[in-house]
């Protein structure tokens, strides 16, 4: 959806409650609106089905990307056995980078529908740098009370000592830390993708959700690694941590006095203590999965990629409703859903079609492709979206309209609730499709 002119909030949610919703004068073919085919040339349903369909099908294909990041995952086996600590802390981290690219990927998408954000690196607005900036606050916040959580359920589950509380702490920081190269290439697929006419809301976020989980997972690997190796690998880690503590000061102390830049910190603070015991369960999950499927490769592989595609779901929904909300082409209610269907079954169809698509990648890439390990592998992972996608489309929906009727931005809220949440629900549902189906 490309938005050509700026209508105040205000003006266009009164108009609203005047008349029946229509597309306003300005928008593409790719609204977000879905309308009713008439004499006057107006998008049909069908066509908005289509145009969505199109475009999930795009940016969900980069779902294939995860894989990597399985694989990675799948060869690392040994190392993630290593301590208890480190595959229960792996799904926090991923589900944390989520959280905080989701965070950037919806305020730039309804920054530059809106106009507050020129579609450009250099030279941008002022709006543009303090997000930015408060990307980088919060990572380092994240990364530290993440930690803590994963620290307090360590102690709890496995009774670990001090020194690997502090090896959790280090291992974080520095791997969000280093996750930061992330958020260059989110601004960077949010520009084009704006440039080219094609809708940030649906584009960005899927895309860069996978990508960010195969670079951070090739991160988190490299800083483990290199944490347990040897003295200089500790001394590396403890540097990347320096580094990014004092970076996150700077900006912190130039922008202190910035209302809007303080207001972004405290309402992202309370997104973070909501995710931060979500994503921590998660790994307590994975780590059941990983007791039950012991060494088949074939589901840590695809384990990535399934997380990120009901994500990716969420955030259609999500980034759509937030941004008709901003312009005020919906009103806060439950049911004004009905919408945003076109939305809601393109991108659950795409997500049906990727889940088998993985299916075969994962046999094939693990070199035990067969027809019956085809089939009972599709089972499992066709159970788990039915069981995970309309929950997550719920959560994404009604996270939108309650944050956006309590005032707040609902960009701070809704992707990172809903990867995060995604995350957790996905790793459940394939939990229990593993108990019951047993295969």
């Amino acid at each position: 959806m490309r938005i050509d002119i700026n209508i105040p909030h205000g003006i266009l949610l009164q108009r609203e409650k005047q008349r029946p919703l229509s597309p306003l004068k300005g928008h593409s073919a790719k609204s977000t609106q879905p309308s009713v085919k008439d004499s006057a040339g107006n998008t049909s349903q069908a066509s908005s089905f289509y145009e969505t369909f199109k475009e999930c099908l795009l940016s969900f294909n980069f779902d294939f990307i995860g894989l990597i990041a399985g694989l990675v995952l799948a060869s690392q086996i040994e190392l993630l056995r290593f301590s208890p600590w480190i595959i229960s802390v792996y799904p926090a981290i991923l589900s944390a980078k989520g959280m905080i690219g989701g965070m950037l990927a919806g305020r730039l998408s309804t920054a530059l529908h809106v106009g507050t954000v020129y579609p450009r690196f250099f030279r941008n607005t002022r709006t543009f740098y303090r997000i930015f900036g408060v990307i980088i606050v919060i990572t380092l916040v994240t990364s530290i009370f993440m930690s803590l959580v994963a620290i307090l359920l360590s102690m709890l589950l496995w009774s670990i000592d001090i020194l690997s509380s502090l090896n959790i702490i280090l291992t974080v920081i520095a791997t969000m830390a280093l996750g930061l190269t992330i958020a260059l290439l989110t601004i960077l697929v949010s520009i084009l993708s704006f440039r080219r006419g094609l809708d940030p809301d649906i584009v960005v976020y899927p895309i860069m959700s996978t990508v960010a989980d195969a670079i951070i997972t090739v991160y988190y690997i490299v800083v483990v690694a290199l944490f347990f190796s040897a003295e200089t690998g500790k001394i590396l880690v403890f540097l990347i941590n320096l580094l990014f503590f004092l970076l996150t000061a700077a900006i912190f102390l130039r922008n202190m006095r910035d209302g809007d830049f303080l207001k972004d910190i405290r309402e992202t603070i309370l997104t973070l203590v909501i995710v931060a015991f979500i994503v921590n369960f998660t790994g307590t999950f994975l780590g059941k999965i990983s007791d039950i499927v012991e060494n088949r490769r074939e589901i840590y592989t695809i384990y990535p990629a399934l997380i990120d595609m009901i994500g990716d779901v969420g955030s259609v929904i999500g980034s759509v409703t937030t941004t008709r909300l901003a312009l005020g082409l919906q009103r806060p209610s439950i049911s004004d859903l009905g919408w945003i269907r076109e939305q809601v079954f393109a991108s659950w169809a795409v997500s049906l079609i990727i889940f088998v698509a993985l299916s075969f990648f994962s046999l094939v890439l693990n070199g035990i492709f067969g027809l019956m390990a085809f089939v009972g592998l599709t089972l499992i992972l066709v159970m788990t979206n039915i069981i995970a996608v309309p929950m997550i489309i719920f959560v994404s929906y009604m996270t939108s309209i309650l944050t956006f009727k309590g005032g707040l931005d609902p960009d701070n809220f809704v992707i990172p609730i809903e990867s995060s949440l995604a995350d957790n629900v996905t790793t459940i549902a394939l939990l229990i499709v593993l108990l019951i189906t047993g295969l």
